[in-house]
């Protein structure tokens, strides 16, 4: 499907809505690779669990509607994207979730990856109506506005990250002292990305976060 951001941009999106919904939403915020088929079949598995859900592309504005397969060239247009265009477009897929045709959620949430992971985390202080905000391997140092962020976070680290553990650390220390709930959780040994491209060497890590995050989603339903 296509959504349009506040500013006219038309972008891809994905949408799979819940056969039994429970009433909560999820914008799949993907890593760099943009709309991914991964993050598509991710959609699909929030709609099983009676999330509707919809993925969204962050490439509208410079790559226009197009396959995002291996072959994407995603670097030159993830470097000309912004964390204020981004909170835009994920503001086009909540309004799609509240919408009739979305399901009419009651309660949305954010779920990112590397690049979306702290692009997710991000969303507590620039889309404050959502009910939290998930992230996988983000990158602490692209945060923003702790003191603006309202609502809950989940964090879900590797614990073999390039990244380093102590960032990470520094981070949870921050978020605690600027009043922000949140919940941290570290996969030892588990590298980059352990959840999309490497999720059958690492199935314990990945049934475990799939866990924390429906966990998640009813406690702040």
């Amino acid at each position: 499907m296509v959504l349009t951001s506040a500013d006219g941009t038309k972008l891809m999106a994905y949408f799979a809505r819940a056969a039994k919904p429970s009433g909560a939403g999820m914008v799949v915020m993907p890593d760099v690779r943009g709309l991914h088929r991964f993050y598509k079949e991710l959609a699909q598995r929030f709609a099983e669990a009676g999330i509707d859900a919809v993925a969204i592309d962050y490439f509208g504005r410079t790559a226009g509607m197009g396959d995002r397969g291996e072959s994407f060239e995603y670097m030159p247009h993830v470097e000309k994207t912004t964390q204020e265009n981004i909170a835009a477009d994920v503001a086009a897929g909540i309004e799609h979730l509240k919408s009739k045709d979305g399901g009419s959620v009651k309660s949305v949430f954010t779920v990112g990856f590397c690049f979306g992971g702290s692009s997710s985390w991000n969303q507590s202080a620039l889309n404050p109506t959502i009910n939290g905000a998930i992230g996988f391997y983000g990158r602490p140092e692209r945060s923003l506005a702790l003191d603006k962020m309202k609502a809950p976070l989940l964090l879900l680290i590797a614990g073999a990250d390039f990244t380093p553990a102590e960032a990470f650390a520094d981070f949870d220390k921050k978020l605690t002292e600027a009043r922000v709930p949140h919940e941290m959780h570290t996969y030892e040994g588990a590298p980059h990305s352990f959840f999309d491209r490497t999720f059958e060497q690492w199935k314990d890590a990945c049934d475990d976060s799939w866990k924390r995050i429906l966990a998640f989603v009813k406690e702040h339903s």
